[in-house]
């Protein structure tokens, strides 16, 4: 067994069913991990992430549960009913968010509001609940941000999104002092523009191709592209490794 491997791991990814969290989930099947597909609306494209998991040959598992990980209840439920299945919790990837592009003439609060709730105030909490459960040492908290917290090419409809990812970054930071005394590790990690229906949503195909032209390799990335780096942060190789924003973005960002 490589120092890699995270065969009897059991990891929670919100807001896995597809896309980045897809992705992230199946990569840590890959790495012999039992993930909880964690989704809200669609329970079809969860139990297509399970099944490809289960099938991948590399051991391991997966279940998926509904959870609308939005609100601290919905959090709660979902860290229950995963503790009430496998006893333990070694691994959580706060993957669950909203993107919107609204100028900041066009930001109403309920808007900022639901930026700041979906994408700071619930992870956050699930995390801090999640502190019961996770081994000390070797528990491991992944938050996932974007490359547009740093980029100077930023469009100026991002104004929410980016804050509240910020706002992730300086959260992530601090957990690692707070908690790294217990032997938790608390990184972010922040990919650059992923080819996702959440990305494409409100975007001309001329937008897309413009935002696929600033990185070096001319093409945006996918959600395989973002897994590996999950996957090495959640494993026993990386336990040196805490408080670090790890931008996975092929030179989007430098």
């Amino acid at each position: 067994m490589t120092i890699t491997s995270l065969v009897g791991k059991i990891a929670i990814v919100t807001g896995s069913s597809r896309s980045i969290g897809a992705g992230i989930a199946r990569g840590l099947g890959e790495q012999g991990a039992t993930v909880v597909v964690n989704y809200a609306n669609d329970p079809e494209a969860a139990d297509e992430v399970v099944q490809s998991i289960k099938s991948n040959g590399k051991g391991g598992d997966a279940v998926a549960i509904k959870a609308d990980v939005s609100t601290l209840a919905g959090g709660k439920f979902l860290l229950d009913e995963t503790i009430k299945m496998f006893g333990k919790l070694d691994i959580i990837v706060l993957n669950s968010g909203i993107m919107g592009s609204k100028v900041l003439a066009d930001v109403d609060e309920a808007f900022f509001d639901d930026h700041m709730q979906i994408n700071v105030k619930a992870p956050l909490f699930l995390v801090k609940a999640a502190t019961e459960y996770l081994p000390a040492p070797g528990g491991r908290i992944i938050f996932i941000s974007s490359s547009l917290t740093g980029a100077t090419a930023i469009l100026p409809n991002a104004l929410c999104y980016v804050a509240s990812k910020g706002a992730i970054e300086q959260i992530s930071r601090v957990l690692a002092k707070d908690l790294g005394g217990k032997g938790l590790t608390v990184n972010t990690i922040s990919p650059g523009p992923v080819d996702t229906t959440l990305f494409r949503a409100g975007k001309p195909q001329h937008v897309i191709d413009f935002i696929a032209g600033q990185n070096p390799n001319n093409r945006l990335a996918q959600p395989e592209d973002i897994a590996p780096m999950v996957a090495f942060i959640a494993s026993p190789a990386a336990q040196w490794v805490n408080g670090q924003n790890i931008r996975v973005n092929g030179g989007f960002v430098v």
